[in-house]
């Protein structure tokens, strides 16, 4: 593999800006905010759009590939069809097998060969990441729950950690946003807050909190960029914080999805025979493995089909202040402005890196 050096795109990065963090410099864009990797909702459309914005659009490989079908180089050269601004890219590092690990080390080169500098992982050690990342001028931000987590990517050199709090659709951390950069914010990492951010409202807070950026997954899949079946949207805009709900049935640990007819019927705790194997050491790699494979097909239906008696669909508590279907630029647009307001009242946001100034520790 050849990779050429160079230095991340600062497409719309402005010295001294108010929404200037050492989250805007890593990722090489205007707005601290990113639209989350999701499966399967992670389409080409809706993470340009989202870069195309300002903040910056993670792919999902596996979205990329399984759900909308596309070669993976071809699908990253897809995407630079509708902007050339910086872009991410998800890599899911639990060694579940040595086949899955070899094809997430060349999905990693390919995304360096082209051009991606941004970089967040999940779910195991991101050492060899790193290492690959940084050999081409690129960064790594890590998802963390807890503290031992962001403890570990601390010392395996990411530049930053992704907070996910007990709000988050998916797998949601334990603990609530306030309580968890309190937690991680003294490592001397810029954090961003992924969970709960539905609203310019919400992201204000965050980034009056101390957090240098915010995710949002659960937001983005309620635009027209992104392929969602309509009534997966519809159900994000009715729904309340109540109507969220974690089960154990999709993947064998707790995942943050809409309470539909479905999922009141087969009910939220895994089966007696998946908990006893998840449990023994000789069974747990094959019950998770049984559990992937049925969860990759299940999410890809429910995306497509939009039926709320057969399907699950993952959200999470922002939808609380989600309320209608928006575009990602709009989006975006809003939230920048929310903040610059914010700005202008009250001063500036604890994480803001001023001029010539190379890190303001959240927290």
């Amino acid at each position: 593999m050849t990779i050429r050096q160079s230095n991340l795109v600062t497409t719309g990065v402005v010295a001294g800006d108010p929404l200037a963090t050492a989250f805007t410099r890593d990722a090489g864009v205007a707005v601290p905010i990113i639209c989350g990797a999701m499966y399967p909702c992670s389409n080409p459309e809706l993470v340009a759009a989202v870069s195309a914005a300002g903040g910056v659009g993670i792919v999902q490989p596996i979205s990329l590939t399984y759900v909308h079908g596309y070669d993976f180089r071809e699908g990253l050269r897809y995407i630079r069809r509708f902007t050339d601004r910086p872009i991410g890219f998800n890599a899911l590092i639990e060694q579940s097998s040595r086949r899955y690990h070899e094809r997430m080390v060349k999905w990693v080169d390919i995304a360096l060969e082209e051009g991606i500098r941004f970089f967040v992982t999940s779910l195991g050690k991101p050492r060899w990441v790193v290492d690959r990342v940084r050999q081409a001028g690129g960064v790594v931000y890590h998802d963390v729950t807890e503290r031992r987590w962001a403890e570990k990517g601390a010392e395996a050199g990411v530049a930053g950690l992704i907070a996910v709090n007990n709000r988050a659709g998916g797998h949601a951390g334990p603990r609530d946003a306030r309580a968890l950069l309190d937690e991680i914010g003294d490592l001397g990492l810029p954090v961003v807050c992924a969970g709960g951010i539905g609203s310019p409202e919400d992201f204000v807070a965050a980034l009056r909190a101390g957090y240098a950026a915010v995710q949002l997954g659960t937001r983005f899949i309620a635009t027209p960029e992104c392929r969602a079946h309509p009534r997966y949207k519809q159900a994000i805009l009715d729904a309340t914080e109540s109507d969220i709900v974690l089960t154990e049935r999709l993947t064998g640990v707790p995942v943050s999805v809409i309470e539909t007819a479905y999922i009141r019927r087969i009910g939220t705790r895994a089966g007696w025979l998946a908990r006893r194997m998840l449990r023994g050491r000789r069974t747990k790699h094959l019950m998770r493995t049984i559990y992937a494979l049925r969860s990759l097909w299940q999410l890809k239906r429910g995306l497509d089909r939009g039926d709320d008696s057969t399907d699950y669909w993952q959200a999470g508590k922002s939808v609380a202040s989600i309320f209608d279907e928006l575009p990602a630029g709009e989006i975006v647009a809003q939230f920048a402005d929310a903040a610059r307001a914010s700005v202008a009242a009250d001063g500036t946001f604890p994480a803001h890196l001023r001029t010539g100034q190379r890190l303001s520790l959240p927290g």
